[in-house]
Order: C-alpha cells, then sequence, then structure tokens
C-alpha cells in the first residue's frame, strides 16, 4: 500500500469538495436525462457564475503551484470541456460522466469521478514526486502527473485536476463513484457551490450522495 506524498506545496490554494454517489443501479442501466445533455451547452442555464478568465488563472494557479506545467495536452479538464462545447463536439457519454462535465463546463473547475469498487480505500490527497505517471485511456495513453495535486487511494495516485486514470475509471458495470470538484482558496466557495449543484443533478437521475471531509 502506498500513501499519498506531502499535500503541503499546494494545501495554502486547495480547495476541494468532495463526495461519494450511490447510483442505485448499474451505470450501464441508468439513462442520461435531457436536461444533463442540454447541459452540455454553453447556452444552458445554470445557478452558476459563468466562468471567465479569473476562474482559469486561478485553476492554473493552484496546478503550478507545485512544479506541474498546465500546458499543451496537460490543460486542466475543464479547458478541454469549454473548448468541445465551444465547437459542438462535447457529446454524452454515460450518465455519471455527464453530470461532472456538466458541473465542471459551468464553474470552470475541474472534477473527477472514480468507481469506488475499482479503487482500493483509504483515499488521500497529495503531490505525486517528478516523473510519477499513469494509463489514462483505454488505449494505454500516459500522462506525466508529477507536481500535480492528485486523488490518491492504496495502490497510489488515480484521478486529478487533468485527467483521471483508466484504473479506476466509471464503466458500465459501475454503482458507486467518488467526485472530487478541485477547487482554489482563490475563488473562495466555487467548489462548494458547483459540487451541491452537481449532487443535485446527481439526484435527478435518482442516485444518492454524501459528503466527503478531507484534511
Amino acid at each position: 500500500m502506498q500513501s499519498a506524498p506531502s499535500l503541503q506545496p499546494v494545501k495554502p490554494l486547495l480547495e476541494v469538495a468532495v463526495f461519494t454517489t450511490d447510483l442505485g443501479r448499474e451505470l450501464g442501466e441508468l439513462p442520461t436525462s435531457e436536461a444533463l445533455r442540454a447541459g452540455l451547452s454553453l447556452e444552458a442555464a445554470t445557478p452558476l457564475p459563468r466562468p471567465d478568465d479569473r476562474v482559469r488563472a486561478a485553476v492554473r494557479d493552484l496546478l503550478r503551484k507545485a512544479g506541474f506545467k498546465p500546458t499543451g495536452r496537460s490543460k486542466p479538464a475543464s479547458e478541454y470541456l469549454l473548448k468541445a462545447a465551444g465547437d459542438g463536439s462535447l457529446g454524452s457519454i454515460n450518465a455519471a460522466v455527464d453530470a461532472c462535465n456538466v458541473a465542471s463546463l459551468h464553474s470552470g473547475l475541474p472534477i473527477s469521478v472514480v468507481d469506488t469498487d475499482r479503487a482500493v480505500p483509504p483515499y488521500s490527497l497529495g503531490v505525486p514526486a517528478m516523473g510519477t505517471s499513469y494509463v489514462f485511456n483505454a488505449s494505454g495513453q500516459v500522462i506525466d502527473i508529477g507536481g500535480l495535486v492528485s486523488l490518491f487511494d492504496a495502490e497510489g495516485p488515480c484521478a486529478g485536476p487533468v485527467k483521471d486514470s483508466q484504473r479506476t475509471k466509471t464503466h458500465p458495470g459501475t454503482r458507486r463513484t467518488l467526485s472530487v470538484v478541485w477547487g482554489t482558496t482563490q475563488l473562495p466557495g466555487l467548489a462548494a457551490a458547483t459540487a451541491a449543484w452537481y449532487r443535485e443533478l446527481l439526484h435527478g437521475l435518482g442516485a444518492t450522495t454524501e459528503a466527503v471531509a478531507f484534511s
């Protein structure tokens, strides 16, 4: 079992909101609602302020704090969603990921979601050593996450604000997930507001959620 490296480099800036979700059935049996599909558009009405350059800069500051470079293919996940929504290529994946993407798109904050039956507790937050990497998709592509604040389980880093590990990603048999809204103290309260709306989206699918405290 591995313990997460120190969170200290990013702790002054980090403001996360974490919760678990019980979908009530297998994800493959849970249809995406019309409300979620509509939420994948930039024009959708939301309870959150529209993200702007201040949000983008604050998120990048958080990712840079311990030495990670959020550029090129290593941009925050929320920036990818904004680009995809802008060019019309952001589509539905599954109900759990769609809810995550809608909340991330309209808040400007990256969000991770992992299958808790694939992960190995306990969970913690930390900053991986330089050179640390993991596979992030089914084709075996690898991302270097050295210096990037990340979610760890007992086997190592499994998710973060750029790309989540393939090891713990959702799949049609997923029933339970853990979500991390990666917020920053430069945007006080935004992570909590985003998580609250994100949970409402999941409740609309018949899921139940529970907040998790992370120190």
